[in-house]
């Protein structure tokens, strides 16, 4: 996310958990280098299908009371999800993520 740009959030995660946070830089930063078209469209279509997610699905919304109640719930909705990107694929022969269409 082009949130996280922070260096010492970076170097702290990296020294913590040996993780390497690349994102993209912005328009306005020194050196800017525009990413390969590759990791952009990748980048579009998990935005895309988290955007959908929250929208379709109501994701932001929990009324779990435990712990194990949220990661059934969030089970429930990515199994909602791949079940309709499964029928859009091999029934309708759609696009997987679109999720909105009306089934007649």
């Amino acid at each position: 996310d082009k949130g996280y740009l922070s260096s010492t959030q970076q170097i702290d995660l990296f020294q913590s958990a040996n993780i390497i946070l690349e994102t993209p830089m912005r328009m306005n930063q020194k050196g800017y280098v525009k990413q390969p078209y590759i990791f952009r469209k990748a980048r579009k279509r998990i935005e895309t299908l988290f955007s959908q997610l929250c929208d379709q699905f109501k994701i932001r919304n929990n009324y779990a009371k435990s712990f194990e109640g949220f990661k059934t719930r969030i089970l429930a909705k990515i199994t909602a999800l791949t079940l309709v990107q499964y029928i859009n694929k091999f029934i309708f022969d759609r696009p997987i993520n679109n999720i909105k269409i009306q089934i007649n």
